[in-house]
């Protein structure tokens, strides 16, 4: 149904000065009221959620954005000659399994070569497939042959970690310690002559990992579990007019009102009895931090992670019960930014895809030094060479995890540049080389309503508190009271976290939790099956 057909659906009335309730729009046929849902969050899965609620006759929701644009960690901004993604970019695992690529095919929103069956078969094991361009610190070139061996190794390690089941390795083994195990077991039959170029190249790979993961370092990767995470098959693919093109589409399929921007909530109170405008009492009640305050019947949560470890002592009251809170702050959840470079000129070969840095004299079997004003670059793993030039211009897209990746948002643009432009012409001999004519970057660890990139999963913790995070209050076997406060976002998702398929998955789970509440839509709230 086209958006200017559709009428508005929610109805606001004053209880109290600064008080709406949520939801009260009557079913004329049937003389009742329909359940109110208030989603906190217009990221892809509160989005999700938003749209299969609608899709399923609910029609009193509201979206509350803390920030003043929708999309969350999908983030699509002009740069260049064309669209940039400051989040999310690709579409792991681009195949009929994952939700994210059928929508997508669904509203062609993709290329040609995204929609090749034999594309969506390749199983790439979570990384490109391409053979990166290699530069070391010192100008050099590194040797296909010897990445290609080094490349095959590494991923071979990286599959025996996941192979690993809970009663086979300790809780507190992490993939960065069962990685070294490998690496030293195989150093011992190589070649002197290239065995610390084989460690610098390997610490690179740490470093890409790093990034993969959303992480400082791969010891905080909990090994245990690490075969949990699901991958689809289909080699990744990017969307041509932008990620944020698959939000607003789904966006389209609810009102125009149903997201109120700028409206960040500071507390949630939950069983207990609210009174609403239209005489009935509502279980949960939202204060935001403009005063403003909304009443439901369900809420849906789908802030980051980040935003819990700061704040979920005191966002719910009553607080959150001890095995959710530990769960969040057992979780891991870290920072990846991105630093985009726009050239006059490339000056990389026509058909490159990735540009990767190796710092000669470092090694996986040690931590780089802690001097982050000295040392931060050493981090970036290397560059992307965005497609296709023809519409966005010579751009390459660094990636940088962890601490560095925190320290470098503390720098100016200036700054970032200056070190970018020194970096690349000593990793390619050439100090001429033209410095970038622009820079965009992202700063997810500076953002106050994330704090960070994505999930994973730390040592201490495993899948269970993922589902910890999940579970809804009251807990969904707890028959005696209604469902009030439910959990989305890709932290919940025990084998698709860090995803954007996990957090539509995520909205959609939550999204049914209501729905299979309620035998018809529109039954009323006293008929609901609680």
């Amino acid at each position: 149904m086209p958006i200017s057909r559709l009428l508005p659906l929610l109805v606001f009335f004053f209880v109290q000065p600064n008080q709406q309730t949520l939801g009260l729009e009557l079913e004329e046929e049937m003389g009742r009221q329909r359940p109110a849902v208030l989603i906190i969050g217009s990221g892809i899965a509160g989005i999700g959620a938003a749209e299969k609620l609608y899709h399923n006759g609910f029609r009193n929701i509201r979206i509350l954005e803390a920030s003043g644009r929708t999309g969350g960690r999908i983030r699509t901004q002009n740069f260049a000659k064309g669209l940039a993604e400051m989040g999310a970019q690709w579409i792991h695992g681009p195949s009929p399994e994952n939700p994210v690529f059928q929508l997508s095919a669904q509203y062609n929103l993709l290329g040609p070569d995204a929609l090749l069956e034999e594309n969506q078969k390749i199983d790439v094991g979570g990384h490109p497939p391409a053979i990166p361009v290699i530069y070391t610190s010192s100008g050099k070139n590194i040797s296909s042959p010897l990445v290609m061996n080094l490349t095959s190794l590494y991923f071979e390690w990286l599959e025996n970690a996941r192979n690993f089941t809970k009663d086979a390795c300790s809780p507190n083994a992490s993939v960065g310690s069962f990685l070294r195990q490998e690496i030293l077991r195989s150093s011992k039959e190589w070649d002197k002559d290239t065995y610390e170029l084989n460690m610098a190249v390997l610490r690179s790979f740490l470093n890409i990992e790093c990034c993969v993961s959303g992480t400082h370092t791969m010891d905080y990767v909990a090994l245990c579990p690490y075969g949990e995470y699901t991958m689809f098959l289909g080699l990744d693919c990017t969307f041509p007019k932008g990620f944020e093109s698959l939000v607003n589409r789904i966006k389209a399929n609810i009102p125009n009102d149903t997201v109120t921007l700028n409206k960040a909530v500071k507390r949630i109170s939950w069983d207990g009895s609210f009174q609403g405008s239209d005489s009935r009492v509502y279980p949960v009640q939202v204060q935001c931090e403009d005063g403003d305050t909304f009443v439901a019947d369900h809420v849906i949560v789908t802030v980051p992670l980040g935003f819990l470890k700061k704040h979920s002592e005191d966002f719910l009251s009553p607080p959150l019960p001890p095995s959710k809170i530990q769960a969040i702050k057992k979780l891991g959840f870290g920072t990846m930014n991105k630093i985009l470079l726009e050239f006059e000129k490339p000056f990389w070969e026509p058909n490159s895809s990735y540009i990767q840095l190796v710092w000669e004299g470092s090694s996986p079997l040690t931590e780089p030094q802690k001097d982050l004003k000295k040392n931060w670059m050493k981090k970036l793993s290397g560059f992307v060479v965005l497609e296709p030039p023809g519409q966005l211009g010579h751009v390459l897209c660094g990636f940088i995890a962890g601490e560095e990746s925190e320290y470098m948002e503390s720098l100016s643009d200036e700054e970032v540049l200056s070190t970018m432009t020194s970096l690349l012409r000593q990793f390619t001999g050439n100090p001429e080389l033209p410095p970038p004519v622009r820079i965009l970057r992202s700063k997810w660890h500076s953002q106050p309503y994330t704090y960070g990139s994505y999930s994973y999963v730390a040592v201490g913790s495993s899948g269970s508190d993922i589902d910890s995070l999940a579970e809804p209050l009251p807990k969904d076997m707890d028959a005696a009271k209604p469902l009030q406060v439910l959990f989305a976002g890709e932290a919940t998702e025990r084998n698709f976290y860090s995803t954007t398929h996990g957090a539509l998955m995520s909205g959609r789970r939550e999204a049914q939790r209501i729905i299979d509440r309620y035998p018809e839509p529109g039954t009323a709230v006293s008929k609901a099956k609680l």
